[in-house]
């Protein structure tokens, strides 16, 4: 099997060794799904975005170690960086085709600004694996792409202690929590145990469900954003109609070659 060029990228980051790492491989051609799989477990980042050039866009997956996801913020800021800056691409925006429809990365004022659909979020009881997986009660649940939980402080996000095996056991991708923020207009953690993701660093497709809401409440369209998990990052949210454009820095990190056979 052909060797893949391999880049590992820090998204919505402009330092080392923070924000979330995304390992991107260009392809000529897709690989069996099997094989994309195993690629992913093998990295064990959050996720492996593959992409092949489709006419005057881009294909674009994303991987978890554990299954592929239908949407994946930091990772499609990770291709777009590999694409602008490995590999010398000039069109503005890029065009990527993915699960969740088309997806577009522009240059703007030296971030990258992706252009995101708006996913609903729908109020709902607390399940009991949530109360036990979070070990506190949120002042709010919703259901979404992910369950999300809503505290009244940020302390309440940085200090929880999570049990992975009880989050394992609900049925939707992962769960957030959220609260306002100190020095952010809102802060949240991503806990994703069901698809090999104990917790995200910084979540891009989070706030697909979380500006729309702080926009709402805080009666605001731009927002600064903090992920509170150890490696820390800052994402740029701007609610437009139906979308969110979210926007950050990326660096790469490391860059290498797969052998799979």
């Amino acid at each position: 099997m052909t060797a893949i060029p391999y880049y590992v990228v820090d998204a919505f980051t402009d330092g080392p060794f923070t924000g979330n790492p995304a390992g991107v491989c260009p392809l000529d051609k897709w690989l069996p799904d099997d094989v994309l799989q195993k690629i992913a477990a093998e990295n064990n980042l959050a996720e492996t975005a593959f992409f092949a050039r489709e006419g005057d866009a881009f294909r674009l997956r994303w991987f978890a170690p554990a299954a592929e996801v239908d949407l994946c913020g930091h990772a499609t800021l990770a291709a777009a960086h590999v694409l602008y800056g490995e590999l010398g691409e000039r069109e503005s925006p890029l065009r990527f085709l993915t699960r969740s429809g088309l997806l577009t990365v522009e240059q703007q004022a030296g971030r990258l600004e992706l252009d995101l659909p708006q996913l609903p979020l729908v109020a709902s009881e607390t399940p009991r694996d949530l109360l036990e997986g979070l070990g506190a009660r949120p002042a709010a649940t919703f259901r979404g792409m992910d369950w999300v939980c809503l505290f009244e402080d940020e302390s309440s996000v940085r200090n929880l202690s999570v049990n992975a095996a009880a989050l394992i056991r609900l049925d939707l991708r992962g769960v957030l929590v959220t609260a306002p923020g100190k020095d952010a207009d809102y802060v949240l953690r991503c806990f994703g145990p069901r698809v090999g993701i104990p917790e995200d660093p910084v979540t891009g497709s989070a706030q697909s469900m979380l500006a729309p809401y702080w926009a709402a409440r805080l009666k605001k369209t731009s927002l600064i954003v903090r992920q509170l998990s150890a490696r820390g990052g800052t994402l740029f949210c701007d609610v437009a109609g139906e979308r969110v454009k979210v926007s950050g820095y990326a660096r790469t990190y490391m860059r290498g070659t797969i052998l799979p056979g």
